[in-house]
Formats: C-alpha cells, structure tokens, sequence
C-alpha cells in the first residue's frame, strides 16, 4: 500500500532535508532518487517554489508530478523583485517586455484555462495588474486591447 506526499520545493534545488527527507523517510523509496529527479523537472523552475507530488508503491518505485508555480511567482522570478506594489494601480514596480510576458504565459499555459499563448498572455497580464508591473512601458490593463488591436500578432503567433 503506497501513498502520496505533496510539497512546495525550490525549483532544482530540493534535498533530502526538510520537507522531503522527513516526508520520505519511513517510506520504502530511495530519496536521493527522488531529489534527483525533483531536481531535473524543475531545473527550469530555478528556486521558484514549485508544488511537487511524488506518489510512491510498496516496492519502492514512484512517480513524481511537478506542478506549475503561482503566475505571480513566476512574473517575480522573471522580473526580479520580492513583492508586489502595495498600491498597484498608482505606483508600479517592474516593466515587464513582451517577450518576458510570453515566457512566464508559455510556463503557466498547461494550468490556464487559455488554449493559446494570447489568452495565456492575458491571464499573466491581469497578475501584472494585481502586482503593480507594467507591460512594454504602459499600465498593464490596457494590454488585452492592445492585443486586440493586434500589436503583439508577431510575438503571440510566433510562440
């Protein structure tokens, strides 16, 4: 009879300390098989917190869903700063570039609900709202008309 252990890792940075070493501990696995292979999904993910699910048989064999981190997390990691604005719609804390934006929507794309990476570039657009970052050197809210207005066709189409 197996189980399931579910916790929030550094993107390649895991270890057989806390939380996993204890989590893995009375469970027949190897752990340092189970670090290892943390650490190659989630290389990409560097030091981000990323949610981790490794579900393990009684013969010691397991398999290990890597989750995508919160989009607020990722545009941080991107951009380069610890906390948002506390007042996101007057004073803004990083400028994000298209490209940038494309990159963090092409990470979170599998958890969205969008079908492309125009509407996954939305939804990022709307945490830039929440966390006081503009989009190409203008107010994040008014990026989704932009995209309507076809400004970023090359970058959206192209990715």
């Amino acid at each position: 009879m197996g189980g399931t252990i579910e916790v929030l890792v550094p993107g390649g940075q895991a270890n057989p300390g806390p939380p996993l070493g204890p989590e893995l501990g009375p469970t027949p696995v190897d752990v340092q098989a189970v670090v290892s292979e943390i650490n190659d999904q989630t290389a990409a993910f560097d030091g981000t917190e990323v949610p981790v699910t490794v579900t393990y048989d009684d013969d010691g064999s397991f398999e290990i869903d890597v989750g995508v981190p919160p989009t607020a997390a990722l545009v941080k990691d991107e951009l380069g700063f610890e906390t948002g604005s506390g007042r996101p719609q007057a004073e803004f804390v990083a400028d994000m570039s298209i490209d940038q934006l494309v990159t963090v929507a092409e990470q979170k794309l599998p958890d969205l609900l969008a079908y492309d990476t125009r509407g996954a570039a939305k939804e990022v657009a709307g945490t830039c709202v929440s966390l006081g970052v503009t989009i190409e050197g203008e107010d994040a809210r008014t990026f989704k008309q932009r995209v309507e207005d076809g400004e970023f066709d090359d970058q959206l189409s192209a990715a």
